[in-house]
């Protein structure tokens, strides 16, 4: 079997006998469901390692998917589904009619660049209007929610913003990374940086500007598996990833909130199982996948608190032994969940804080001698990659 990769415009296309659409994942959906809808055996999603249909779990509303189909009969040949910003499902039609599931990375470019923006209704609506990139503007507010007052800010005052982001089959995709930034008011400056080790933001003394700490949800005996985006298995000579930390434990044991929130899902989750999750503040999510109960004073709409007890640990879904799944997001985008809350100190110390404040250093260079030349998404072709499955 040989992989020949062709790239298809996103439109109705001709090639080869086949067309290719775009469809939005929508909410309720499942793989199963998917499957069942263009009548592919269920089999190719339950052969899947534990690992991989856990991240099957991860498809979420809205999602941008891609489907080819064969132009004669209107059959599904292929699908790409993103189940995070770095792999996505690919399901394909071999010579011999079978199908198969695989996951594979996402093929995006990454624009890095900074912006000089100077401010006439609001930093919200100028950002919008001068870069088109609304995720942008909401990651901008969230990161100056704790450090400025946007009440303040006056027509002419400017904000400057290094940043980098994902664009895929023309338009942006995923979450923008906010690396550096600084609002100007009445000619004082106001700066954030971006901690690459713990993904918090510090001002150029290296204090916290996030003031949002975690604690982890349960006594665990040991971590069974450890975030990772994107590995390459040499064994298995393929791309494995785990959006999140399986901690071991006994069943039954306490699962506790990992910060205040809301709880927006309660239920079975695919491969999770059993699932709670909990959106915070600060764009922050949580989830809590194979439990075996509930607790059953909470229900979707609750607010819980930083250590309330919320579920028990399981085995439910695609589950090999008892263990807690805990994955946290930011702004959708999987973050690992052991670099944030192993932090506790609202300010850098020591080592951290002399490394920290030369990337300052370096950053408000960056910030202060912008380019500003902003990069269009026309720039892009809005093209995918569909892989065409041809017998050696």
């Amino acid at each position: 079997m040989k992989k020949v990769l062709i790239s298809v415009i996103i439109s109705y296309v001709v090639l080869f006998g086949s067309y290719v659409e775009e469809n939005v994942w929508w909410r309720g959906d499942t793989l199963l469901t998917f499957l069942k809808k263009y009548h592919i055996s269920q089999d190719i999603y339950f052969s899947l390692s534990k690992t991989d249909k856990e991240l099957c779990s991860e498809i979420y509303a809205g999602v941008q998917m891609q489907l080819m189909f064969d132009d004669k009969h209107n059959k599904l040949e292929q699908a790409l589904i993103p189940v995070s910003e770095e792999m996505q499902i690919h399901i394909f039609l071999d010579k011999n009619h079978k199908y198969h599931l695989d996951i594979i990375p996402i093929e995006f470019k990454t624009i890095t660049q900074v912006v000089q923006i100077p401010i006439l209704n609001s930093p919200y609506q100028d950002i919008i209007k001068y870069t088109n990139n609304k995720a942008l503007a909401n990651e901008f507010l969230i990161a100056f929610k704790k450090s400025i007052n946007f009440k303040a800010i006056r027509k002419n005052d400017n904000i400057v913003i290094y940043f980098t982001q994902k664009i895929r089959l023309g338009r942006y995709f995923g979450s923008p990374e906010i690396l550096a930034a600084y609002v100007e008011i009445r000619k004082k400056k106001y700066y954030i940086f971006l901690n690459p080790k713990d993904k918090r933001y510090y001002n150029d003394k290296a204090k916290s500007l996030t003031n949002f700490l975690l604690r982890i949800p349960l006594r665990y005996t040991r971590i069974s598996s450890r975030f990772t985006y994107k590995r390459w298995h040499p064994i298995l000579k393929r791309y494995r990833a785990h959006l999140g930390v399986d901690f071991a434990a006994p069943i039954g044991r306490k699962v506790f909130a990992t910060a205040d929130g809301k709880i927006i899902h309660k239920g079975t989750k695919g491969g999770y199982g059993k699932t709670i999750i909990i959106r915070h503040s600060n764009g922050l999510k949580s989830l809590y996948g194979h439990l075996s109960s509930y607790n059953n004073h909470i229900r979707v709409g609750s607010r819980v608190r930083k250590g309330d007890f919320i579920g028990r640990v399981g085995s439910t879904g695609r589950s090999t032994g008892p263990h807690l799944h805990f994955g946290i997001y930011k702004n959708g985008r999987a973050i690992d969940p052991l670099k944030i809350i192993s932090v506790t100190r609202s300010k850098l110390v020591g080592k951290k804080r002399k490394v920290f404040l030369k990337l300052v250093k370096q950053l408000k260079q960056k910030l202060n001698n912008q380019s500003n030349n902003i990069i269009r998404l026309e720039d892009f072709e809005p093209t995918c990659s569909i892989t065409q499955q041809n017998d050696t």
